[in-house]
């Protein structure tokens, strides 16, 4: 009713994710360190991949009420906690297969391809609301969650074919 509460709602919403990224790499790390970096790389990804795609066929308030932005936030905190472990395993396992004076290299990619896939995300949701004009506001915004489990399935595969870090498996 109030959109000023709606307003700071909804960036406390987005914000949530980031507050628990911290947790996250506390916490996958913790796991990386236990039972491997390839093993927590999948964990990580299906976690984020499946909490974004939930988010693509949540119910609307309208439908189920409060439960609709609790749903959100949790999912939110999910891909939060799962993005925290991400990029610090990332790194890891990076770093673990870099060759000799070439780590700060390969690593860097990393923070490269992440703010590229920010852009390509951009234009998925530019075009999805060029092509569906009004629809996108009531159910169009839904189509780039859902397409998100596109690339889980080629992430998942890709990592599958990962070899386990070799500082891992000589520890």
């Amino acid at each position: 009713g109030n959109d000023t509460a709606a307003f700071l709602a909804s960036l406390a919403t987005f914000g949530a994710g980031f507050a628990v990224r911290p947790l996250g790499a506390l916490l996958f790390g913790r796991i990386g360190d236990r039972v491997g970096r390839k093993y927590t790389f999948l964990i990580t990804i299906v976690v984020m991949g499946l909490s974004t795609a939930l988010v693509g066929v949540l119910p609307t308030y309208a439908q189920i009420g409060i439960w609709a932005p609790i749903l959100l936030v949790s999912l939110r905190l999910a891909q939060g906690l799962a993005l925290g472990g991400e990029y610090g395993g990332a790194a890891v396992y990076v770093a673990e297969h870099a060759p000799e004076g070439r780590r700060g290299l390969y690593t860097s990619w990393i923070q490269t391809t992440a703010t590229l896939g920010l852009f390509l995300s951009l234009l998925v949701i530019l075009a999805c609301r060029l092509l569906l004009g009004e629809s996108f506001e009531t159910w169009g915004w839904r189509i780039p969650f859902l397409l998100s489990t596109v690339l889980l399935g080629i992430s998942v595969y890709i990592r599958l074919q990962l070899d386990e870090s070799p500082v891992f498996v000589a520890m």
